[in-house]
């Protein structure tokens, strides 16, 4: 449930963007539309465009807008919407009766530091799924950093508990995971899809967390019980640090499970094109 409410955060700061964006983009309609109806817009004093650098970095402006248009026209088939919409109203029952009051009730009783050093220790025994996708990808600088991390946080971290790789030498971890790889080769989404606790996907990021799933340590830890009792425990940390993000992502949207869909395909889409 944590990577639901980590990729919200991100996904909330680009749909305020977009939302500035949609608004904009209907303001030009307008005005252009009263000129070519031969109705005369409200007078304004006109700048003069004898100003090179002005005149570039409104048609910058212009270029970025445009761009964020086109995404906006990034779709993916949804066959299966009674089906993802039913799951996407139990797990939003889940969220409010569940994950939050345990969330709330585990930031009560650990305090940040300890919450943060738990966040950093599983942080970096995901690194072979990283490592192993920017290999994969050929991002062989990428997989250097993410060895050089593990290294770092390993001995001087004390196990990963510290995170001195990106505090001391600024080491920013690479985030691949093999829905992104599957992506580079070529493969498409796939229809969307909605599965409980997990929460949005399509076919071919499903495919890919399977994958990453035997790259990840915890997968082997016997008996399964405890592997189950661990993954717990990371998803009920890093959702402590989220609380609100989806509270204020429902609140921007008018429809919030279409919101969701086309909010996590743009999400992916920029994760992969980075």
């Amino acid at each position: 449930m944590y990577m639901i409410l980590r990729d919200i955060k991100a996904v909330v700061k680009r749909y305020h963007v977009k939302l500035r964006s949609w608004i904009i983009i209907v303001l030009a309609c307008a005005i252009s539309g009263c000129a070519t109806s031969g109705k005369s817009a409200p007078s304004m004093q006109v700048a003069s465009f004898t100003d090179n650098s002005a005149e570039a970095a409104d048609n910058d402006d212009f270029d970025l807008l445009e761009d964020d248009f086109a995404e906006q026209t990034v779709k993916v088939t949804d066959p299966l919407e009674p089906f993802n919409r039913t799951m996407y109203h139990v797990n939003d029952t889940l969220y409010f009766w569940v994950v939050k009051p345990v969330s709330q009730a585990y930031m009560g009783v650990i305090p940040e530091p300890v919450r943060l050093g738990i966040h950093n220790f599983f942080n970096n025994i995901s690194t072979p799924v990283r490592f192993v996708n920017c290999l994969l990808q050929g991002k062989g600088e990428g997989a250097g950093t993410e060895f050089h991390r593990f290294t770092i946080n390993t001995t001087i971290g004390i196990l990963g508990f510290g995170d001195p790789a990106l505090d001391q030498y600024g080491l920013e971890p690479v985030r691949e995971d093999l829905g992104q790889t599957l992506a580079v080769y070529g493969l498409g989404d796939g229809f969307y899809i909605v599965w409980p606790l997990l929460g949005p996907s399509t076919v071919r990021d499903s495919i890919g967390k399977i994958g990453d799933w035997f790259l990840y340590p915890v997968s082997y830890v016997e008996p399964k019980e405890a592997a189950i009792g661990i993954s717990a425990v990371r998803y009920t940390n890093e959702s402590s640090f989220y609380l609100g993000e989806y509270e204020a992502f429902k609140s921007i949207t008018i429809e919030p499970y279409v919101g969701m869909r086309e909010a996590y395909i743009q999400y992916r889409r920029k994760k992969i094109q980075e």
